[in-house]
């Protein structure tokens, strides 16, 4: 059986137990308390962070890779777009530089060298992105959900809840909708059940 030490509210976390979800692979998922991690989880992966899965002795510890392996599973929807690289680049925006502005907006008192506005300002700059890219479609790349769109929907949702008045006053309909679409799927709901 596979295992999955995962935290609920964890954005890595929950993009890869989405793509696991999705592929059908059987997993037992284990909560862990971030205060307490399971020595079973520090014994496989001592870097102590989550998602871990442990794929039948196979650790993987990064969470774009378990969710690279559970598509390479199944992919029934063709998440992968067949390769397109267009995926990569939006991930690698989205983790490397949104998610620095979402850190810094989301924890403003952590970064007093500017006003939480400032921070703001500058994710946004990454939402009206994503908005551009969601004019002729429902999803980021194709015309069902994608591996981009499952990677970055946890991110845009912390960036969301930060201050859920001002997202919705935001020009950003598209991504809204985008956004309450996942929050209502069945994917999302079966994944955040406590």
């Amino acid at each position: 059986m596979n295992t999955m030490y995962s935290f609920r509210r964890c954005p890595y976390a929950m993009r890869a137990r989405m793509a696991l979800r999705y592929s059908g692979v059987p997993v037992e998922i284990v909560e862990v308390s971030l205060k307490a991690k399971p020595a079973e989880m520090l014994a496989i992966s001592p870097k102590g962070t989550v998602p871990v899965l442990d794929a039948g002795g196979q650790v993987i510890d990064e969470s774009l890779e378990i969710m690279r392996w559970a598509l390479a599973q199944n992919d029934p929807d063709d998440w992968l777009l067949g390769g397109d690289s267009r995926l990569a680049e939006l991930i690698e925006a989205n983790d490397q530089v949104f998610k620095v502005h979402l850190n810094r907006y989301k924890y403003a008192e952590r970064y007093p060298e500017q006003p939480m506005e400032v921070y703001r300002a500058e994710g946004a700059l990454f939402l009206q992105k994503l908005d551009e890219l969601l004019e002729n479609r429902d999803y980021l790349l194709a015309d069902h959900p994608c591996l981009a769109d499952i990677a970055l929907l946890p991110f845009v949702r912390q960036f969301a809840h930060v201050d859920r008045d001002w997202f919705a006053t935001t020009p950003y309909q598209r991504l809204q909708a985008w956004l309450q679409r996942f929050l209502e799927s069945e994917l999302f709901t079966a994944i955040m059940k406590k």
